[in-house]
């Protein structure tokens, strides 16, 4: 009998049964930034501990860093206090940083890729929910609490439960104007926020056979969002593509083994599954969520909907959402006001996504009364969009440029909203006061929508926007 990627990798890395049943799992590669590791240092130093693989631990900082000015000391005490501990902490324990002054700096979950220290196989581990990204490349990657983080520190293993393996299939062509970050949304309002909870989730099917490794990043990065701790990709040619060159991947001779043994790693052809999930592709429209939380979302050309049809058990909830998103049942999500324009964050901060976007938005302006602005995940990002001249495109049509961070993806930072100011975002979470604001308001979508709503001041159709010909579906 076959076995999955899931199995293969937790079975090399199993230390030993725990007691309480778990498994005590060795960490390949710990990533940590300024918001989760201060306490777990202060715990390490209580305890008299040093970090037991400092080489495999990797820090950044992303969460509190201002995106208009890098100008030190920070505004904020706090966010300020915070990035001169993580510099202390990584002199003191002989970590790897890539400080704002590196050129290399930006979130956790781009510049573990960018540099190849994420690769197929291995298990990673960082105290941010959206670990997931990573298993873009066939790792297995947990999102982990500050207590975690205090265990892979001082022993480079976690205990943790297993899990069980949905298979996630995509066949079919994506039609013009789908992207990425429209598959996931569809995937989570087909299996719910929670539907992932003890799962995790494989992606595979001829949709993920094509997709560039940005584009499965994308949907792994959600992943968490719809329940799964999980979210993985088998690695195929598209990976080592992507990984060959990079600074941290193997080299020369080593490179030609560890692609022989990535290769094994793939989930036989015979391998079983806890469950199937299979979509048709031709079913995936542009999705946006109306709601708050992403599975609250609906294709751009449907209304909202109406809690009276629901059972009652779900009533409340829709309910709620609708009160808090000031939206009407019945509604059409197409023509919202939007307030602020949002592109960026973990999910779609990088090089691609602002290609993409930059196409349709070149020669156009972001409308009157729309605050826009564009945050690319990662100085290298930032330098690459400079390089190619997309930094002037979203500058000349209204949109502020910033520097690398997390921005107001969840607003631990300067970048807010304000008041009941509804937000066209390219991020991955639309809950109550994630951007900054309690009363503040999220609609998730793809980057080439989101500049379908700067420039005309609404929750549009980008394919009616910038014409439904031009549009190729990625």
């Amino acid at each position: 009998m076959g076995k999955s990627l899931y199995e293969k990798v937790w079975e090399t890395h199993a230390i030993r049964t725990l007691p309480n049943g778990q498994t005590q799992l060795f960490i390949d590669t710990h990533l940590i930034h300024e918001v989760t590791s201060p306490q777990a240092f202060g715990m390490l130093r209580d305890l008299g501990l040093k970090v037991r693989f400092p080489e495999r631990t990797f820090a950044t900082v992303d969460h509190i860093v201002p995106t208009h000015s890098l100008q030190e000391p920070f505004a904020d005490p706090q966010a300020d206090e915070m990035i001169r501990q993580l510099r202390k902490n990584v002199q003191d324990f002989g970590i790897t940083f890539f400080d704002v002054s590196s050129g290399l700096q930006g979130i956790v979950h781009v510049i573990g890729p960018e540099n190849g220290i994420t690769q197929p196989g291995m298990t990673i581990a960082c105290g941010d929910s959206h670990t997931s990204t990573h298993g873009a490349f066939g790792a297995i990657a947990f999102g982990i609490g500050t207590t975690q983080v205090r265990d892979v520190l001082a022993t480079q293993t976690m205990a943790v439960s297993k899990l069980k393996v949905r298979r996630i299939n995509v066949n079919g062509q994506l039609r013009p104007g789908v992207y990425a970050k429209d598959v996931i949304l569809h995937i989570i309002k087909v299996l719910g926020v929670n539907g992932g909870i003890g799962y995790a989730y494989e992606y595979g099917g001829e949709v993920f056979d094509n997709f560039s490794m940005e584009e499965r990043m994308t949907v792994c990065n959600m992943s968490i969002e719809g329940g799964a701790r999980i979210g993985y990709v088998n690695p195929d040619q598209t990976t080592f593509d992507y990984l060959k060159g990079r600074p941290y991947a193997p080299k020369g001779a080593e490179w030609d083994k560890a692609v022989e043994r990535w290769k094994a790693l793939a989930s036989d052809k015979d391998a079983t599954y806890d469950d199937v999930v299979n979509i048709h592709a031709e079913d995936i429209a542009p999705t946006v969520t109306w709601g708050i939380n992403p599975g609250q979302g609906c294709a751009i050309t449907d209304r909202i909907p109406d809690p009276a049809l629901y059972p009652e058990a779900e009533r409340a909830g829709l309910e709620e959402a609708l009160k808090h998103m000031k939206l009407n049942p019945g509604q059409p999500i197409k023509g919202v006001k939007v307030d602020v324009a949002f592109l960026g964050s973990c999910t779609n901060g990088r090089l691609s996504d602002f290609r993409e976007a930059a196409k349709y938005l070149k020669g156009r302006k972001v409308a009157p009364g729309v605050r826009a602005i564009a945050v690319p995940g990662s100085q290298p990002v930032a330098k690459a969009c400079e390089e190619e001249g997309i930094d002037r495109i979203f500058i000349e049509a209204g949109f502020e440029w910033r520097g690398a961070g997390c921005s107001m993806c969840l607003a631990m930072n300067p970048d807010k909203l304000v008041g009941d100011e509804l937000c066209a975002s390219s991020s991955n979470r639309n809950f109550k006061g994630r951007q900054g604001s309690a009363t503040g308001r999220t609609v998730l979508m793809s980057p080439v929508m989101v500049v379908a709503a700067a420039v005309t001041g609404a929750v549009s159709d980008a394919r009616e926007v910038f014409g439904v010909g031009e549009l190729v579906g990625a």
